[in-house]
């Protein structure tokens, strides 16, 4: 088994149905390459809009367990924020077929996410 695919598989292995995965560097390219479609939060603890937004983006990937739905902190993973271009949160970004197709700042009310997530549905 590759590295790649094994981070991968011991990604799946802890994620629990509708979970909402706190992605790192080693786990962020896996996580892409292994999913059609993957939501991804860029946020950090002490940001009010991203404390408002969280439990939005929780309730998306309840209501859909077809995709995956992650975080990334951008005080801990600054790496990834900086190759990403994020200069602010909460940010989300959609990865279809390992390409950024939708990337906005701001923290959004549940019927854009809801709209976002079903455009994503409607292309798979």
């Amino acid at each position: 088994m590759t590295q790649q695919s094994a981070s991968s598989q011991q990604l799946n292995d802890t994620l629990s149905p509708n979970a909402v995965v706190e992605l790192s560097e080693p786990d962020f390219k896996p996580t892409i390459a292994g999913n059609s479609v993957v939501f991804i939060d860029f946020w950090a603890p002490w940001c009010g809009p991203c404390r408002t937004f969280a439990p939005v983006y929780e309730a998306a990937a309840k209501k859909h367990p077809e995709f995956v739905f992650a975080k990334v902190n951008v005080d801990e993973q600054q790496q990834l924020a900086v190759k990403f271009g994020i200069r602010a949160i909460p940010t989300l970004a959609v990865f279809k077929d390992q390409a950024v197709v939708f990337s906005q700042a701001g923290a959004l009310p549940p019927t854009t996410l809801d709209q976002i997530v079903q455009q994503a549905a409607d292309q798979e």
